[in-house]
Order: C-alpha cells, then sequence, then structure tokens
C-alpha cells in the first residue's frame, strides 16, 4: 500500500532538509575539521537516530509521549546542552587539510555519536514523527508497507542532502585553510543561536 500524499510529504521534507539546522551546521564543520569521509559518520549517526525516532514513535510511544509532554522538556534541556557543548568543541577545535591521511584521537564512533545524540535528543524530531509523518500513514491498512517507504525516503532524502552540506563545505576548504578560525567561530555561534531560539520558543 502506498503512502497517501506521498508528493506532499515529499516537498515538506525538502523543505525540512534544506534548511539549515544543528545536524547540517555539524556536517560542515565536522567536514572541514576532519574531512568529508569522517564526516559520513556523522551523517549515519543522524539517519540511524531517525530511523529508531520514527520506530518508536509510530509504533510504541507516540500515544504515551503526547499524555506526557515534560517528557519532551527534558530531552530538550539535554538536547540544548549538547549542542552548546558541540559549539564548545567546534570553536575550540583545529581546522586540519582534507587531503591528507592524518590520524586523530577522534574515532569513527565518536563521529557517530555526535550525530545520533544531535538528532536522537531532538524533541522536534520526535513531535514531526508523532504528527506530520505519522499523518502520512493509512492505519486502517497496510501501514508497516506504508512506514518502510517513507522512513526510507526520509532517511535518503536526508542523508543526501547532509552530503550535499558536507561537499559545499570541502568546496570552500581551501579559502577556510587560509582563514582557519571564522568557520569554527561562525557554526559555534549559529549552535549557540540555535539552541538559545530552541530554549526560548519551544515548550512542550
Amino acid at each position: 500500500m502506498f503512502p497517501t500524499d506521498f508528493l506532499i510529504f515529499l516537498q515538506i521534507l525538502l523543505f525540512l532538509f534544506i534548511t539549515p539546522g544543528v545536524p547540517r551546521v555539524l556536517i560542515v564543520s565536522h567536514t572541514l575539521n576532519y574531512g568529508l569521509k569522517r564526516s559520513i559518520w556523522t551523517a549515519l549517526g543522524d539517519i540511524s537516530a531517525n530511523t529508531c525516532q520514527g520506530i518508536l514513535v509510530v509504533f510504541v510511544i507516540g500515544t504515551f509521549l503526547k499524555g506526557h509532554p515534560e517528557i519532551l522538556s527534558y530531552l530538550k534541556w539535554i538536547g540544548i546542552l549538547y549542542i552548546v557543548y558541540l559549539a564548545y568543541d567546534i570553536y575550540t577545535a583545529k581546522i586540519r587539510s582534507i587531503n591528507l591521511e592524518t590520524s586523530d584521537s577522534k574515532s569513527r564512533f565518536s563521529f557517530y555519536k555526535d550525530g545520533f545524540l544531535v538528532a536522537g535528543l531532538s524533541p522536534k524530531a520526535i513531535i514531526f514523527f508523532g504528527t506530520i509523518f505519522s499523518s502520512f500513514i493509512d492505519f486502517n491498512l497496510n501501514y508497516i508497507s506504508q512506514f518502510i517507504i517513507l522512513m526510507s525516503t526520509y532517511v535518503i532524502l536526508d542523508f543526501t542532502t547532509l552530503m550535499i552540506y558536507g561537499l559545499a563545505a570541502e568546496k570552500v576548504s581551501v579559502w577556510l585553510k587560509g582563514n582557519p578560525k571564522i568557520l569554527n567561530t561562525i557554526s559555534a555561534c549559529v549552535l549557540i543561536i540555535i539552541a538559545t531560539y530552541v530554549a526560548v520558543t519551544q515548550s512542550y
């Protein structure tokens, strides 16, 4: 069974993914600091978290979360604190040459963890899966196949746009090598602004 209004769903996703949010800022910063190959693990962490959120919200805890908004509030503040930590981590990082194979203390799991936690602790993503995403599923029909189609579309578009941001960052890296602190400062400031905006405007 194909999901209803699939084209509308696509339009919503495209608008959602081209908007620079925390995952996009993070992928750009990781690409410039450590290279695009390592940043792929950040993107994989992001889509893994979103897949888990989709499964949990649609099939397990969606109704429970609607009746306990304080849980979303706790997640919001944990997410804010982690964004602030990432801002500090990015600001203090040194931009490396992406053309050299250098060893670094930051492991693949660390990149994966950053992507997973940023996406996984986002109440905005949980709200999306519990409201917008689930509204495109007709639970009176074969909802599992509908979920697979919608979730696969979400993951593919999310990963693709993250890589587009990463590739764009790689292209401007030559200029940034001569201005190594500018991008880190801008990225850290953007993350702080996002954290502040979420803290002030989002309530559950």
